[in-house]
């Protein structure tokens, strides 16, 4: 690989060529209809980040169950789609490739991390609710077999639609805590049936759906998936069982995988604080000053069998990205908050404008409210945490409506306009 590794092309397994090696990971965008259809907020919005320089675009997670969101602004494909559904999909998958990059639509099922504003009883692999105060979420009930093949079905009508609507690619969303996270999860899946205990049997759902989405988009169709490196809590999905998972699906034929880690109940994705190193090397490696929070992960994946590697979370400079590159054989770099606030983040980067972005809790900052990721008061973290997600959900709005991210938008601030658009979405939800 060159030094000018960030523009080099990925040939992917199935044969399709993504342009650089730089994605705008998935965001949750909040922008869809009343009826949880894709709208023009998508098209403003995805033009702009196609036009950003990155060869690679992942949208937020496009439900296939209306019942289980995500959040009340999810767009979801389930069913026939009208001819306007499917305009309105095909303008959204057309402005993201105005500037030339490939736009994979990643599908998800929220499983028992529904919000309590969706639906009072959210669905899982068991009765095993979300531990979290506050009501967030309802007690789930346990998905009978019947609905876990129903599940797989839509997964697979999901990608065939995709693909139909020009999207270029999918990606299954197995990680933070949403259902297929939740099934390979053993605090979480607590069956005695095939789809539970060993571990063969919590990945089951999960390869069963990449079987059923390759059948449906064909060979040369990108398939990808997210997965957790570990759930990072006691007991919980571990490191080493993700390495085999990883090794099944490289021999189920899927052609990306992104490593992540963590759920709501331990939201690491969030940020390298509480993320713990267990490797030697790791323990060793504070004067390297690692930015990504996943990427040692990923190095140790690779030394097993995997699919190509995606690592999103904490890459800021071009030469901890250009290092993963060359030096750890990770295959994409993902750049996800950075992109809210600067949307034109990877053009800068790989024309050389640019030789780092601005960490996320540098443009927090800016306004009242802000205390950092380790305040003492446990509450007080915790505000600070849904502001901060607040924060960023809002400048995707904006830019869904045709504005410029407001950089002056203070963390408490954003927490309560963030709860109070949410809740007005759940109040309009049409039923």
């Amino acid at each position: 690989m060159t030094t000018d590794s960030l523009a080099q092309p990925l040939t992917l397994p199935c044969g399709a060529v993504l342009p650089n090696r730089l994605c705008k990971a998935a965001m949750t965008e909040g922008l869809a209809d009343a009826h949880n259809y894709a709208t023009e907020g998508h098209v403003r919005l995805y033009r702009r980040w196609g036009k950003g320089g990155a060869g690679l675009l992942l949208t937020g997670n496009v439900q296939v169950d209306r019942r289980y969101l995500e959040r009340p602004g999810n767009v979801v494909i389930e069913g026939a789609q009208s001819a306007a559904q499917r305009e309105a999909l095909k303008r959204w998958a057309a402005a993201g490739k105005e500037g030339g990059a490939a736009v994979w639509m990643q599908i998800n099922h929220a499983g028992r991390q529904t919000p309590a504003l969706v639906t009072s009883e959210p669905v899982g692999p068991s009765a095993v609710p979300v531990a979290l105060p506050g009501g967030q979420f309802g007690a789930p009930r346990a998905l009978s077999g019947a609905e876990i093949e129903d599940i797989i079905a839509r997964f697979a009508h999901t990608a065939r639609i995709a693909r139909e609507t020009g999207f270029d690619g999918v990606q299954i969303h197995s990680a933070h805590g949403y259902l297929l996270s939740e099934f390979l999860n053993p605090l979480a899946n607590q069956r005695t049936d095939e789809w539970g205990g060993a571990l063969e049997n919590r990945a089951r759902l999960l390869r069963a759906i990449v079987a059923a989405v390759r059948d449906a988009v064909g060979k040369g169709f990108p398939v990808g998936v997210k997965l957790n490196s570990a759930d990072f809590q006691k007991g919980g999905f571990s490191f080493a069982e993700s390495r085999q998972v990883a090794a099944w699906l490289r021999g189920d034929g899927v052609d990306l995988l992104e490593i992540s880690g963590g759920n709501y109940e331990q939201p690491v994705m969030m940020g390298k604080e509480g993320l713990e190193p267990v490797f030697e090397e790791e323990k060793r490696a504070s004067t390297r000053a690692r930015e990504a929070y996943f990427l040692d992960y990923a190095r140790q994946m690779l030394a097993a069998d995997t699919p190509p590697l995606m690592v999103t979370g904490g890459f800021r400079t071009r030469a901890a990205m250009e290092s993963a590159l060359e030096d750890d054989g990770i295959a994409m770099i993902g750049l996800a908050r950075p992109l809210c606030a600067n949307p034109e983040g990877p053009r800068q980067l790989l024309n050389g404008e640019r030789d780092q972005l601005k960490r996320w809790e540098e443009v927090l900052r800016v306004g009242p409210g802000w205390l950092g990721p380790n305040s003492s008061n446990d509450t007080l973290r915790m505000v600070n945490a849904w502001g901060a997600q607040g924060w960023f959900c809002l400048q995707i709005l904006r830019m869904g409506a045709g504005k410029d991210p407001d950089l002056r938008l203070g963390v408490l601030r954003a927490f309560f306009a963030y709860r109070a658009e949410e809740k007005k979405k759940a109040r309009a939800l049409a039923r």
